[in-house]
């Protein structure tokens, strides 16, 4: 089966000013892939390429077809969900539900109802009348009530209290992943992806600086607190990045035996967002501590 996405030495430029420098990039069907970067990074303009809303240099194929020439074929199997729902503010939620299903053939009406059957939203509302996190939530009722391959969410959840936006990916993977769909999310709540994703990706000013599985992530990456009197002991190891938390060391690691570090302290996989920050503001090769 072809991937889903595809690129190769992807390259977008706006002006002076670089925003994608050389992209590789393939995403196998029925993966789940977190794309994590700062502000500025590539994120953004990475996935209005996927979405054909930007040309680009190099090669993209996203569900087999060229994103940016064929999207209106492309449009049929992927959806979108922006960080900023775009809604008429003088519309009815009924009337979006009767709209949607007027334009799109994979629209399932019965799923959007069932989806707002699950908030507060009253279907006589009109947009300007809900809260930010309502329209949001008759965002995400509407866009994943389509039937759709590809699946594109950038800050999928924005607005939306601690209590929705777990209820939000529970959702995702209960009511719309079900191993054939492809799904890629972007947001700096990084925490709150880890345990859905299949892949992670960081970039970092154009450029890709980690491509993984989740598999290898937690195999290759080891986070040490390190014990006083072995500290010294474990910076010659050369961790790539050390913090300090409560006066107590620790140094994460990228392909050390675990064992070995077992030895000098209290060993765990680090979470994607700690080990973000180790390659965002990676240690000296000097010292071995964080910069």
């Amino acid at each position: 089966m072809a991937p889903a996405i595809q690129a190769r030495g992807l390259r977008k430029a706006f002006g002076k000013s670089i925003a994608l420098d050389g992209v590789d990039l393939t995403v196998e069907p029925g993966r789940i892939l977190g794309l994590i970067g700062p502000n500025g990074a590539g994120k953004s303009t990475a996935l209005n390429a996927i979405l054909g809303l930007t040309q680009c240099e190099g090669d993209l194929k996203v569900l087999g077809l060229d994103s940016w020439a064929q999207r209106d074929r492309l449009m049929t199997d992927v959806c979108f969900i922006a960080d900023v729902a775009v809604l008429p503010r003088w519309m009815r939620v009924v009337q979006a539900l009767d709209y949607v299903q007027g334009v799109h053939p994979r629209f399932d009406r019965a799923k959007a109802e069932r989806l707002l059957d699950r908030t507060t939203i009253k279907r006589t509302s009109r947009v300007r009348e809900l809260s930010k996190g309502m329209v949001t939530q008759l965002h995400l009722a509407l866009v994943m009530a389509i039937d759709a391959r590809l699946l594109v969410l950038d800050e999928p959840t924005l607005g939306l209290d601690l209590i929705f936006r777990k209820a939000f990916y529970d959702s995702l993977l209960n009511d719309y992943f079900d191993g054939d769909r492809t799904i890629v999310v972007s947001t700096h709540q990084v925490e709150e992806i880890q345990h859905i994703l299949t892949d992670v990706v960081f970039i970092d000013r154009g450029r890709i600086v980690l491509d993984t599985s989740m598999e290898a992530f937690e195999t290759r990456y080891a986070e040490l607190a390190a014990a006083p009197e072995h500290l010294e002991f474990a910076r010659a190891l050369k961790p790539i990045h050390e913090r300090q938390l409560f006066g107590r060391s620790y140094l994460i690691f990228d392909g050390a035996d675990r064992e070995r570090l077992a030895a000098l302290g209290e060993v765990r996989t680090p979470s994607l967002a700690d080990l973000f920050v180790a390659t965002m503001t990676p240690a000296s090769a000097e010292s071995g501590r964080a910069r």
